[in-house]
């Protein structure tokens, strides 16, 4: 059986299931040259599989968060369904938001791997995904603070002020026009106030655009805005921000995929049930204020968080859950 052969019934489960495609729809596949291979295989079992499909590639961005072309983010904007089969996410930018109001249904899948696509996130039950992405993300409409403890001591205290910002559902079905998230996917996320978010956390999981930290890094918050980074992958990320706005808190999320394995891969990574991550830059398009130009995740792996005085989380356990 061939690669191509192997992959269409994996395709058409994902048209099916998460998409749910009727067939009639208009399809792009939008690859970069580092994912091309990746992208000219879904166009080809999308052909097969008879959906009216172009194909598209863009040189390689050099951050998550950078803008495509201007012909590419017309490209996207002209679709009914476009992935974005990149090795940087484009979910937060304006070429995204621009063409999910327009009514293109966005498929984000930054990092995509073949593995992914037949193995962890993307063999859960998205039926399971949904609902629980669904409750967490009712959760943080509710309250209006978040506290994370981390460390091996759990002496890392990140206190994040979430009053009049609404909670975003990323449960991988895309149900409407102009739905737009990752794939694979499984988060519930939010976009702290700037003002009151404060103190320190320890990222023992990965960073996006690094990979899995070789040592853990700690992360220290000061109204907002990252002012430190420990160890060689922390100096890395400071660089990869930048000096301006792409240091001030841009997201906290939460894993809702029980599939979802810690590769090193922040596509799957954030979605790890019992994982949380913090973003730096970027939030404009979901809720914020921030227009960085950049967005990295960053993931810790065993925390413990209250939404406001509920316990949600206990060392990696989940504890507010859903039947």
């Amino acid at each position: 059986m061939t690669t191509l052969q192997t992959f269409i019934p994996i395709i058409d489960n994902m048209m099916q299931k998460n998409v749910l495609a009727t067939g009639k729809e208009h399809v792009v596949v939008l690859a970069d040259l580092d994912k091309e291979d990746i992208g000219r295989l879904m166009f080809d079992a999308l052909c097969q599989l008879g959906y009216a499909c172009d194909f598209a590639v863009m040189q390689t961005r050099e951050r998550s968060g950078e803008e495509p072309p201007a012909t590419i983010a017309a490209l996207m904007k002209a679709s009914d369904i476009c992935f974005c089969v990149c090795e940087h996410s484009l979910t937060h930018t304006e070429a995204r938001k621009a063409a999910s109001t327009a009514g293109t249904k966005v498929v984000t899948m930054p990092g995509i791997t073949m593995d992914m696509f037949t193995e962890g996130a993307m063999k859960a039950d998205y039926t399971k995904v949904k609902k629980l992405t669904a409750h967490f993300t009712e959760q943080l409409h509710r309250h209006e603070r978040i506290t994370i403890k981390t460390g091996p001591d759990k002496d890392h205290l990140l206190t994040l002020n979430i009053a009049d910002r609404q909670g975003i559902p990323s449960a991988g079905v895309f149900e409407g026009r102009g739905h737009s998230g990752n794939l694979p996917s499984g988060e519930s996320f939010i976009a702290p106030q700037m003002e009151d978010s404060t103190g320190s956390i320890y990222i023992d999981g990965s960073i996006a655009g690094i990979g899995k930290v070789a040592a853990p890094v700690v992360l220290t918050v000061e109204e907002g805005r990252l002012v430190d980074a420990s160890g060689e992958d922390g100096a890395r990320l400071l660089e990869l921000l930048g000096k301006e706005d792409g240091r001030c808190i841009a997201e906290f999320g939460i894993g809702t995929n029980t599939h979802a394995r810690v590769t090193g891969n922040i596509l799957e990574d954030e979605k790890a049930y019992g994982t949380i991550h913090v973003a730096f830059g970027s939030n404009k398009t979901f809720g914020g204020t921030i227009d960085a130009g950049v967005h990295l995740d960053c993931v810790t792996l065993t925390p413990t968080v209250h939404f406001g005085d509920t316990l949600v989380v206990d060392q990696g356990q989940v504890l507010d859950t859903v039947n």
